[in-house]
Parts: C-alpha cells; structure tokens; sequence
C-alpha cells in the first residue's frame, strides 16, 4: 500500500506543477494575442515551437538521462555527484556551441532580437535540465514550486512589459527569459546543485552511457512534435488555414484531460522506476494499470457528458463543425494515456530505443493517415489519424512490453469501458437535451463506481486531517 499512497502523494503535488501553468497560459493569451502584433505573434508562437524541436536534438536529450540515472543513486550522494557533474558539464558546453551556431545563422534578424532567442533558448535548456536533476533527486515539491514561480512571475511581467511598457515581442522574451532565470535559480539555491558538480568527476565512460540512453529519445522527441503538429500542417495546406482553425478549437477540451494525464505521467515514471526490482513488479504495474484505467476512464466520460455545456461556455464564434472532432479526439488522448503509462515502464527499465522507435513508428501511421484521407473526409483525417496512431502505439507496447515484464492485463475489461466510452460520445455527438443529462447522470455514476475504493481513501484521509486539525486547537 506504500507504494501506491506514493504515487498518489506524489501525483498531488505534481499536479499543482501542471495544472497552475495551463491556467496561467490561458489568462496570458488574450493579453499576447491583443498587444503584440499578427506578425510578432507568428515569430513568438515559432520560437516557442522551434525550442521543443532544437534543444531536445542540440543536447541529445542528455537532460532525460538526469531523472532516471539519479532515481538508482538516491541514497547514493557520491553516485548522485557524479551522474550530476558529467551531465551538467556536458549540457552546458554543448548547449552553447549549438546556440552559438544558431546566432550566425540567423542573418537576417537584428542582433539584439537574437541576443534575446539566444538567452531565452539557454536558460530554458538550463532548467529543464535542472528539474530533470530535482525529479531524480525526489525532489517534487521544489519542482512543483518552481514551475508555479515561473508561471506567476511570467504573468506579472508580461503585464509589465508589454502591456504598461509596451516593448512588444521584446518584452515577451523578456519576461519569458527572466522568469525562467529566477526559476532556474530558485532550484539552485534551494537544492544547493552547485555543491554536485565537481570536475574532477569527468568520465567520457560515464558521459557514454547517459548518452547511450538519451539519444534515442530524440526521435522520440521529434515524433511527438510531428503528431502534435502534422494534423495542422496538412490541413492548411490542403484545405486551408480555417480548417486549421476549426481542429485548433476542436482540441481545447481534450487538451483539458492531457493536463491530468500529464500529471499522473510524470508520478508514474518515478514510481515505476523506484519498485521496477521489486519481486512482484509485475503484479503491481498489472494492479497499477487498472487504477490509473479506471480514473482515467472515469474523469474522460465526466468530461465527455459535460462537452455540451462546455463547448456553449467556453468556445465562442462559428467553430460549431468542431464539436463532433472532440469525442475522437477523447479517444486519441485516452489511448496516449495509456501509451504514457506503458511508456512509464520502459523508462523504468531503460529502454530507451524501444520508446524513440515505437512512437516514430507512430507518428509515422499519424502522417500516412492524414495525407490518405484528406481529401476524403477532409478535416475529420487530422481527429482521426490522431486516434489511430494511439490506438495502434497503445496496442503495440501492450504486446512488445510483456518480452521485458510480464504483466497481466485485463483486455475484456479494457474493451468493455472502451465501449462504455463510445456510447458515451456517441450520445454526447446527438445534442439532446434529455440525452446529456442521463449522460452526465450515468457518467458521474461510472465514475464513482469505477474509483469507489479510492474515493473512500481519500474521504477518510480528509475526515482524518481535519479531526487532527480540530484536536490541535
């Protein structure tokens, strides 16, 4: 019970770390999308794009090897020390001659703009890899504590910059690079990671095999970004930039669930790499899947019954065509879900070729989808392509991780609430009335029938709290 009370506790915390950013995100929107330009825009919303798409290949995704090298060292401080200083005084380094390379490149644009991508580019490289090294030191609350502190400090001076001052897309790389600097050095200061580096430790041996293990998350890297941005890119230049438009907001609500699926991505790699040489790892991942299923399950359909009334509140303008991609797109994230979770366990055992491999393949069927059916179903091709290639990454490391650990999935019951889900949606697709709300009623049921045991935890750990807090005064 241990086990699972950990990863619950450590969901928690995680959670406040990915879901504050996402609302921070949406409140700074309107504000980006109102004082900066369309042009200006374009430019922000590229570097954004291009730092997820750069950094992972200009470090070889060495940062990636900090949290799963360190989880083995964890009480091991002079292991930790050296995982840390070749990781650290390799990043670093490499990470500015690449940068280097990027500002002579960049011809055209003006020198103090590049001096701007170029701060902004290192000091995100710089604390990814530092909440990387936290992560693998069990350090939660500091990461969670440093992704809150980015994202407040980001608002406010945003706020101030381009809105009271008014410097345009300068000020946003200003806030964006400043706020990361104080998050960056936040860590620092709090974990003392200064007091891990030592040159002394410098082994091309060690550097090797973090190598050997981050590079083929590269790929993985890439592949993720092609499926994330594939859809898009194949419908304007198909269709055009409305189709575009039209998948963007179909997407809103099911971003919606990737937010707790990120959540519990992030606990379960920690928790399935701390019990991966337990003796009865098999059973507890087994027992693990079906928790984490049934919540993910249960929190999906809530979310689906409730599409209706949330498409009506949140979405605004003639994007009505987009409210039938949304339980696709349900689908997709659910099986990525289920991929993260099988993903988990790789990590826990190290493979990671296994991972790079199986999601390029995925996002290979994602474009080969897309192009194939375009012209057909036109933007229905980009939700659907989505799904499938989840649906087939899911059902292909289902088979493939049972040659690393032996684990007894329950397919009968997995295919049941799979279809619970799609009568769900395809309720959710008629827009009825009377539908919706036996769909909201039937859902919240499935929900608490699914997680009753959990709930119950938790209803007497708060019961319990609270009792203590009334006995202390």
């Amino acid at each position: 019970m241990k086990r699972e009370q950990e990863f619950i506790k450590n969901s928690a915390i995680l959670f406040f770390g990915t879901v504050f950013p996402r609302f921070i995100s949406v409140i700074m929107l309107p504000v980006i999308t109102g004082y900066l330009t369309k042009e200006e825009y374009g430019i922000y919303d590229l570097l954004i794009t291009l730092a997820s798409l750069f950094l992972p290949i200009a470090t070889l995704q060495m940062q990636a090897s900090a949290f799963r090298f360190l989880i083995k060292e964890r009480e091991n401080h002079t292991g930790q020390k050296l995982i840390i200083s070749n990781i650290v005084l390799f990043t670093v380094p490499v990470c500015l001659a690449a940068l280097t390379t990027l500002y002579f490149c960049m011809r055209n644009t003006h020198s103090s703009i590049k001096l701007l991508i170029i701060n902004y580019y290192f000091t995100d490289t710089m604390l990814i890899m530092a909440r990387q090294i936290i992560r693998g030191l069990g350090k939660n609350k500091i990461y969670s504590v440093s992704v809150l502190m980015n994202s407040v400090i980001e608002l406010v001076l945003v706020l101030v910059f381009l809105v009271q001052i008014g410097l345009g897309l300068n000020g946003v790389l200003y806030a964006l690079t400043i706020s990361q600097g104080i998050s960056l050095l936040y860590i620092i200061i709090r974990v003392n990671i200064i007091s891990y580096i030592d040159i002394r430790l410098i082994a091309l041996k060690e550097i090797k095999s973090l190598i050997d293990y981050s590079w083929p998350l590269i790929p993985n890297a890439l592949s993720s970004w092609v499926v994330r941005v594939s859809d898009r890119l194949v419908l304007s230049l198909f269709i055009g930039i409305e189709a575009t438009a039209v998948y963007a907001v179909a997407n809103k609500l099911p971003s919606i669930f990737s937010v707790v699926q990120s959540t519990f991505s992030l606990a379960w790699q920690e928790n399935a790499s701390e019990t991966v040489n337990d003796k009865d790892s098999g059973e507890y991942y087994g027992k693990m899947f079906d928790r984490i299923y049934n919540i993910m399950v249960g929190i999906m359909a809530l979310l689906i019954a409730f599409t209706p009334f949330l498409f009506k509140i949140l979405i605004k303008g003639d994007y009505d065509e987009a409210y039938n991609h949304m339980s696709i797109l349900y689908i997709g994230v659910l099986f990525s879900t289920i991929c993260s979770y099988l993903g988990g366990i790789y990590i826990a055992h190290m493979k990671s070729k296994e991972i790079g491999i199986t999601t390029t393949i995925a996002a290979l069927i994602n474009l080969t989808v897309n192009l194939c059916f375009i012209k057909i179903v036109g933007v229905y091709a980009a939700s659907i392509s989505t799904a499938v290639c989840y649906i087939w990454l899911c059902i292909y490391r289902m088979r493939t991780i049972q040659k690393i650990q032996k684990i007894n999935f329950n397919y009968k019951r997995i295919i049941e609430l799979f279809i619970i889900l799609c009568i769900i949606s395809f309720i959710n697709m008629q827009r009825i009335l009377w539908m919706d709300c036996i769909n909201i009623l039937f859902s919240s049921s499935l929900f608490v029938g699914l997680n009753y045991e959990l709930l119950k935890i938790l209803l007497k750990t708060v019961i319990k709290k609270r009792k203590q807090n009334e006995t202390k005064y």
